[in-house]
C-alpha cells in the first residue's frame, strides 16, 4: 500500500508526495509537526500541513537567505537566526571562518528535538560550541534583547499562526535597532507568483527601517511555483553586490555562487513594475 501527503500550495492548487513512513507527528504547543520519509525528497519536515524543508533540496533555500546577507556584510562575527529550528541556516552561516557566535532563537522546543533526532545531516551544527540555543518567541527575544548582531537571518514559516509577528512593522524595527552599523537582515517573503503583494508590501516596510531594502529570489522546488522571494534590509553595504572570489573560496556550496548572488537582483518586469507603484525603485534588484 502507497500513503500519499498533499499539501494545499494555493487556492486549488495541491502538490502530492508519495510517503514511504511516517516517522513522527504530533501537535505541539504551537502547531501540527510531522516529519516523514518520502519518496522524492527524503524525510521532509511539515508544520501546520506545509513542507518546511527536505533533505533533498533544502540548500537551495538555506543557503540563499544566508549567504546574501553574510557575504555582503564584510566580517560577520555575531549572528541572530529567528526560527530555523531544523539548523539549516545556522550550518550555512557556520561556513564562514570569521563567525564567532550564532544565537539560534527557535519557539517551539520540538521543532529542535525533531530534526536533531530524525534530520541528523540538517541539524548536526546546532551541536557546534559557537551555537547558543534560546527556546522563546522571536518577536519578544528581539524586543528585550541588549546584544548586537553582524546579521540576522529570519527564517520563518509562513505569515499565520506562531510566525505572524515576524512579519509586522514593530519586528522590523527592533531588527534594525540590534544591528551594528553596516548590519543586514533576510527573511522569506513568500511566493513572487501567488503573493507577490507580500514581496511588495514587506519591501515598502523594511524600507521604513533601512536605508538599502531589496527583494531577491532563489529556487526552492517543493515551495509553491518552485521560486521563492526574500527581502533584505542593510544599514550600509549593497546587498546586490556579489562578493570578491578570494572571500567565497573554501566555503562550499551546492547553488550559491557570485554568479547566483548577482543574478538573484535580476527582477521580472511584473515585479519590477508593481515596487513602481509601490514607491519602491523600479530596477536594481527592487
Amino acid at each position: 500500500m502507497r500513503f500519499r501527503f498533499e499539501e494545499e500550495q494555493a487556492p486549488g492548487l495541491w502538490l502530492t508526495y508519495g510517503v514511504r513512513s511516517v516517522l513522527r507527528q504530533e501537535k505541539t504547543a504551537y502547531q501540527e509537526l510531522a516529519v516523514v520519509e518520502t519518496e522524492t525528497f527524503g524525510r521532509t519536515l511539515i508544520l501546520d500541513g506545509a513542507v518546511q524543508t527536505t533533505e533533498r533540496d533544502e540548500f537551495f533555500y538555506h543557503e540563499m537567505i544566508t549567504h546574501v546577507p553574510m557575504f555582503s556584510h564584510p566580517r560577520p562575527r555575531r549572528v541572530l537566526v529567528v526560527g530555523g529550528g531544523d539548523g539549516g541556516v545556522v550550518r550555512e552561516v557556520l561556513k564562514h571562518p570569521t563567525v564567532e557566535r550564532v544565537d539560534l532563537v527557535e519557539i517551539d522546543a520540538r521543532v529542535l528535538e525533531a530534526t536533531r533526532e530524525l534530520m541528523p545531516r540538517l541539524a548536526a551544527a546546532l551541536a557546534d560550541p559557537r551555537v547558543n540555543l534560546v527556546v522563546q518567541d522571536g518577536v519578544e527575544f528581539v524586543a528585550a534583547c541588549e546584544e548586537a548582531y553582524d546579521v540576522a537571518v529570519v527564517d520563518s514559516t509562513d505569515p499565520v499562526g506562531p510566525a505572524a509577528g515576524l512579519y509586522r512593522p514593530e519586528f522590523y524595527a527592533s531588527l534594525a535597532r540590534v544591528l551594528y552599523p553596516g548590519g543586514l537582515f533576510t527573511c522569506q517573503v513568500e511566493s513572487p507568483v501567488f503573493c507577490p503583494d507580500v514581496l511588495v508590501r514587506a519591501r515598502g516596510t523594511v524600507g521604513e527601517y533601512f536605508p538599502v531594502a531589496r527583494i531577491y529570489w532563489g529556487p526552492v522546488p517543493t515551495y509553491p511555483a518552485g521560486w521563492w522571494g526574500f527581502v533584505v534590509g542593510s544599514h550600509g553595504p549593497d546587498p546586490s553586490r556579489p562578493p570578491d572570489g578570494d572571500r567565497t573560496e573554501g566555503i562550499t556550496t551546492r547553488y550559491y555562487t557570485r554568479e547566483t548572488h548577482r543574478a538573484a537582483f535580476a527582477l521580472p518586469r511584473y515585479l519590477q513594475e508593481m515596487l513602481a507603484r509601490d514607491g519602491a525603485a523600479p530596477s536594481g534588484g527592487g
